[in-house]
C-alpha cells in the first residue's frame, strides 16, 4: 500500500487507467493529478476552476474525463503520457 502526496485538500475521486500503470485523482483543491502507480510519483496536473468531484479514464487510456463541482466537464487528451 502506498500514500500519494500532492493534493492540498480532500480527494473526491480516483480512476485507474485500463493498463493499470497510472491513475488520476480529483480534489477539492481544484486539481486533477495523474500518478505513476509503480513509483507513486505525480506525472502531471490539470487545474480547474472549481473542485474536481469525478473522473474517469477512457478504455483506450488516452482520454481523461473530469467533472467539476460547477458542472463543467473536461475531456483531457493524454499526449506523451502527460495531461494536455
Amino acid at each position: 500500500m502506498s500514500t500519494f502526496i500532492g493534493h492540498k485538500s480532500k480527494v473526491f475521486a480516483v480512476a485507474i487507467a485500463p493498463d493499470g500503470k497510472t491513475a488520476v485523482s480529483g480534489s477539492s483543491d481544484n486539481t486533477l493529478k495523474q500518478w505513476d502507480l509503480e513509483t507513486g510519483k505525480e506525472i502531471s496536473t490539470f487545474i480547474g476552476d472549481s473542485p474536481i468531484i469525478c473522473c474517469a479514464v477512457s478504455p483506450d487510456g488516452l482520454t481523461i474525463i473530469a467533472g467539476e463541482q460547477s458542472g463543467r466537464v473536461h475531456f483531457l487528451r493524454l499526449e506523451g503520457g502527460d495531461i494536455e
